[in-house]
This record gives C-alpha cells, sequence and structure tokens, in this order.
C-alpha cells in the first residue's frame, strides 16, 4: 500500500440546505455512502471519516465501511477542525492525506488516482485539481506538513498551507468539472442529481 490515506469530512451541519445532506438519497445510496465508496474504490490504503452535526444518523449508515470514525467536537469552529480532527486519528505511518469533502458525490475514484499520481509524477508535497483556472478536491498533502496543518489560522483554513508553501505546490490540470461540484443548496442537489444521472445514461449507451 501507498500509505495515502483520505480524510473525508462529513462533520457540517447542512444550514444552507435546511436538512442533514449528507444523508439526501443519491443513485440507490446516500450522498456520504457515495463519497467513502469512491474514495475506498481509488488507491488510497485508508480512510477516515470525520463526524460532527448529525453524526449518529451518518455513523449508522457507514458503519459498514472499513473506515476509521472520528468525532469533532469542535464541529461549529468550520473545516479547518474537521481537517485536524482526521489528522489526529491517522496512522503514524501515513505518508500523505487526500482531504475530502463529504458532500462532493460526483468525484469519482479515478479523479482522486489523478492526484496521487500527480504527486508521484510532480514530486510535490501539496497537490490540487484545477478545473479551467479554478482549483477544487480533494487536496492532497504530505504528511510533513501535518504540524503546520494543526497549528494554521482558524479563520483562513488550508487556503493558507499552499499559499506559504508554494514551490511545494503543484496545480493538477483535469478536464472533470466535478472537482468544483459541492452540494451546499437545495438547487446544488437538484442539478447534481440531473449530472449524475446524464452521466450513467452515456456509459449505458457506451457500453
Amino acid at each position: 500500500m501507498n500509505g495515502i490515506w483520505a480524510i473525508v469530512l462529513a462533520a457540517g451541519e447542512s444550514k444552507r440546505m435546511g436538512s442533514p445532506k449528507m444523508l439526501l438519497p443519491w443513485m440507490g445510496m446516500t450522498i456520504i455512502e457515495q463519497v467513502v465508496e469512491n474514495v475506498l474504490a481509488s488507491d488510497v490504503s485508508g480512510a477516515v471519516l470525520v463526524l460532527g452535526a448529525g453524526s449518529c444518523g451518518i455513523k449508522n449508515i457507514t458503519s459498514r465501511y472499513n473506515v476509521v470514525h472520528c468525532y469533532n467536537e469542535q464541529y461549529q469552529s468550520g473545516m479547518l477542525s474537521s481537517v485536524r480532527c482526521g489528522f489526529a486519528a491517522l496512522p503514524d505511518d501515513c505518508t500523505a492525506v487526500v482531504v475530502m469533502p463529504g458532500d462532493q458525490p460526483m468525484i469519482e475514484a479515478g479523479e482522486i488516482n489523478r492526484v496521487l499520481a500527480a504527486r508521484m509524477e510532480s514530486g510535490k508535497g501539496i497537490v490540487v485539481p484545477v478545473y479551467r483556472g479554478r482549483r477544487g478536491h480533494p487536496l492532497l498533502i504530505d504528511s510533513r506538513y501535518r504540524e503546520e496543518v494543526m497549528s494554521l489560522p482558524e479563520n483562513e483554513g488550508l487556503r493558507v498551507l499552499a499559499a506559504r508553501n508554494p514551490g511545494d505546490l503543484f496545480e493538477a490540470e483535469t478536464d472533470d468539472p466535478s472537482v468544483l461540484r459541492d452540494i451546499d443548496t437545495q438547487e446544488d442537489y437538484l442539478n447534481g442529481l440531473n449530472i449524475i444521472n446524464k452521466r450513467w445514461k452515456r456509459r449505458s449507451v457506451s457500453n
């Protein structure tokens, strides 16, 4: 195994959605199940699922997966607190981390693997997918940045890490807009379902 782990962020309060978005139906499962399945289908060595708001419901439906669950008691502080919770739960032999938001079910295993491959090819410690000039997810961070991540300013988050280390940053160009597509609102959700349905129809026709 490559020692690269994923941190799946599923601790948010879903304020803009108005209901727990991780548990919304998605192609015969829920959004968070799809994200976890995509992550585990990639070449990562393991995954940590960070819980917070609605933790019981999410843990119940993801307990069948081979993931490490951790609970972020400070989830209301924002995403960085969940990233730190995930880092704290990683094994000592972890070499790098892929940070994967739990509300991006359209990012498939192939796109995650593209980021892993970009790390190998570039030799850089921070890798971010870029679609038409815009940075997306998943974000890969070498384990040597663990202590720096744990001390980043709460109000700025992971974007500061890239700004502080521009020489160790690689932007991996992709033709997949899914790296930018998260689900925050009801409109995002319906658009996402429409996109994924069209994707599966195209694949069914090609097969």
